[in-house]
């Protein structure tokens, strides 16, 4: 694959990436990318009690040859890499922007074995058989085609090659997300987060689901364990506040409603989240599965 030439954009070109997977790649090298860039920390923060369980069931070892999906920042991969400090770790994603700064801080932590492209999982061609270890951190919901994605992944698995990734269970279980919606919905539109099953962060929520799309792909021992964990959100309400409006999601919905209206959900949004102060900051519950397989 290419790594000079992109869309007008900034992403992929659309022959790199899969068909159905264009609006995923134009989202993360827009303002959903730049998003993640600029809030680097403080959503690694978001995930300290979920990302040392996805590590430990990974089963990295210090020479095993690692791939990690949706790598985003580089939070895992980074972690990846001090696990395998004789092998190598190499994280994919869509995003330019994400990916140059994964970069910057593999530089900055000395793991040269830690490499990075821009790429798209569902149809990449990595060698076949290329990695021990296949890891995604809320990376694998988002496929167009979920049942060729993980199949490609299969084949990039040595034969009894792990397969670890962390996905969310049902939105309603996670109120990280319940909690603001709830305060806003008197006074935005909230987002569509898609229709079950569609590519979006709640398509991988039903475990049989789960469990036939990596069946079918050529994985065996699948392994499901529910996390449910605290999730920091802020270091106080209006750190919270300041963080989830950021995102471009919340952008757009207090884009569409007067700057009275948008001070109210605001307010409101505050209120919601002072409930879920304590000495930790603001948390709030989240819901994922803990999914792991070898492949056959």
């Amino acid at each position: 694959m290419s790594q000079g030439a992109t869309g007008g954009d900034g992403s992929l070109p659309p022959d790199e990436v899969a068909a159905g997977n264009t609006t995923q790649a134009q989202a993360w090298n827009g303002p959903d990318g730049r998003y993640w860039v600029r809030q680097r920390a403080h959503l690694e923060e978001r995930y300290r009690r979920l990302t040392p369980q996805l590590m430990a069931a990974a089963g990295i070892r210090p020479d095993s040859r690692v791939l990690d999906v949706g790598c985003g920042s580089g939070g895992t991969s980074l972690a990846a890499g001090r696990a395998a400090a004789e092998g190598s770790v190499l994280g994919v994603d869509l995003s330019r922007p994400l990916l140059a700064e994964a970069r910057q801080q593999a530089a900055a932590a000395g793991l040269s074995q830690v490499t990075f492209a821009e790429g798209d999982a569902q149809i990449h061609r990595f060698a076949d058989g290329a990695f021990d270890v296949v890891l995604s951190r809320f990376g694998v919901m988002f496929f167009a085609d979920p049942r060729a994605a993980f199949r490609n992944l299969a084949r990039a698995l040595r034969p009894g090659g792990r397969l670890a990734f962390l996905c969310w269970r049902e939105l309603r279980e996670n109120a990280y997300l319940t909690v603001p919606f709830a305060a806003l919905a008197p006074y935005v539109q909230l987002p569509d987060l898609g229709t079950p099953g569609a590519p979006g962060p709640f398509s991988l929520d039903a475990a049989d689901r789960i469990t036939a799309l990596l069946g079918g792909a050529g994985f065996e021992e699948i392994s499901l364990t529910a996390l449910d964990e605290p999730m920091w959100v802020g270091t106080d309400a209006d750190d919270a506040v300041a963080a989830l409006t950021a995102m471009p999601m919340a952008q757009e919905m207090l884009s569409e409603v007067g700057e009275e209206t948008g001070a109210r959900a605001r307010a409101a949004l505050r209120d919601a989240l002072a409930a879920h102060q304590g000495p930790d900051g603001v948390t709030l519950g989240c819901a994922a599965w803990l999914v792991t397989a070898l492949r056959r």
